[in-house]
Order: structure tokens, then C-alpha cells, then sequence
């Protein structure tokens, strides 16, 4: 009789995940998740798990999109700081688009929101009225008005639950290179943004 294969919780799978953008191989993940988790893994199927979240994108489970709230924040990573920028859906709260950069102007901004439009079209743009996003949004098209209170409240709630989260793993992520490009701290991200989208629609 074949035995029945067991399927791996998704938060077994997504602390592996977390492990692995911290910087261990696969081979450190498997044995630090049977040490603190009990959950046996070979280190083959640790890395299949991170070649099918590499090729997920973040998406957006809705008819249609009314406008895009963004904003941005800054987060520390090692000894510097950094812009995250985020942009959500105000009327299911899903996160459509987040992005990292070391400086703040019209060129991210118009960077970020290109990449916004690319996936989920062109739609008016609402922010808190940084100069750097009407300069943006006219080079694109794209109609730009200033934050109702209830979206201020909205993104801005959003923006404290991505800080919370990212701060709440020994405060900062913890980052060693000299001169990194930061890619484990946006695969992080994307992985949180992907739960975060995912809890929203159960």
C-alpha cells in the first residue's frame, strides 16, 4: 500500500523561506528547522520551495482596482537606512506593489509606479503630497490627488504593519556585506507581502 505523502504547513514552508533570505544555505535551513521546529526537510526540497516563490510575482485576487495608495517609509538595514515604498488597493487593503531604493525623489517615485502600472494598468494616485509624486505621476499620465483621511489612515496603517514586522526580527535585518545590494532584504518582503495578501483573502 502506498503511503499517504505529507504535505508541508505553509508556515513551515515560509519560516524555511525566512531563514534562507537571512543567509543560510539550504543546507543550514533543513537542520535549523528540525533544531527549533522539529520538522525534517531534505535540503532539495528547501530549494524547491525557493525556486517556486522566486517565480511568484505579487498579485491582486480582485475585479477591479480603484486607485493606487501609496507612500513611503524608512527602515534601517544593518547600519543604514533605506526608502520602502508600497503602494495597496484601498478597498480589500492587498499590497500591489513594494519596492526598496537608497534615495528618495521624482525619479524612484516614477520608477516605482511605472512598475505599478505595468502590472495592474493605469490608475488615479493618491499619496500624502511628497513633491516627488505629482512631478511622477504627470511624466506618466497618471491623475495624482492628495490622501482623504480615511486613505491616510489606510496606508499609513499598512506602512506601522510592515515596520512592526520587519523590526520584531532582532529589531533590524540583519545585513554583513559591504556594499549589498539588498536582495535578501526585498525577497523578505515579498515572501511577508505574499502571506499578508494571502491572510487578506481567507
Amino acid at each position: 500500500m502506498l503511503s499517504k505523502r505529507n504535505r508541508t504547513p505553509s508556515l513551515d514552508i515560509s519560516r524555511a523561506l525566512y531563514l534562507y533570505f537571512l543567509g543560510l544555505s539550504t543546507r543550514g535551513v533543513a537542520k535549523a528547522m528540525f533544531f527549533l521546529h522539529k520538522v525534517r526537510r531534505s535540503h532539495v526540497a528547501i530549494w524547491n520551495w525557493i525556486q517556486k516563490h522566486n517565480h511568484q510575482r505579487i498579485s491582486s485576487k480582485r475585479k477591479k482596482i480603484s486607485e493606487y495608495l501609496v507612500d513611503e517609509t524608512i527602515i534601517k538595514v544593518g547600519s543604514e537606512y533605506i526608502w520602502l515604498w508600497v503602494a495597496i488597493e484601498p478597498k480589500n487593503r492587498q499590497i500591489l506593489a513594494l519596492s526598496i531604493s537608497k534615495e528618495r525623489n521624482m525619479f524612484v517615485a516614477e520608477r516605482f509606479l511605472s512598475g505599478l502600472v505595468k502590472i495592474h494598468g493605469k490608475h488615479p494616485v493618491s499619496t500624502d503630497g511628497g513633491t516627488w509624486y505629482p512631478q511622477a505621476c504627470r511624466f506618466l499620465k497618471i491623475r495624482h490627488h492628495l490622501h482623504s483621511p480615511l486613505e491616510k489612515s489606510l496606508i499609513e496603517r499598512t506602512m506601522q504593519y510592515i515596520k512592526d514586522r520587519t523590526e520584531s526580527f532582532d529589531d533590524y535585518f540583519p545585513c554583513r556585506k559591504a556594499n549589498c545590494k539588498l536582495n535578501h532584504v526585498i525577497n523578505w518582503l515579498n515572501l511577508f507581502v505574499c502571506k499578508h495578501n494571502k491572510d487578506i483573502m481567507n
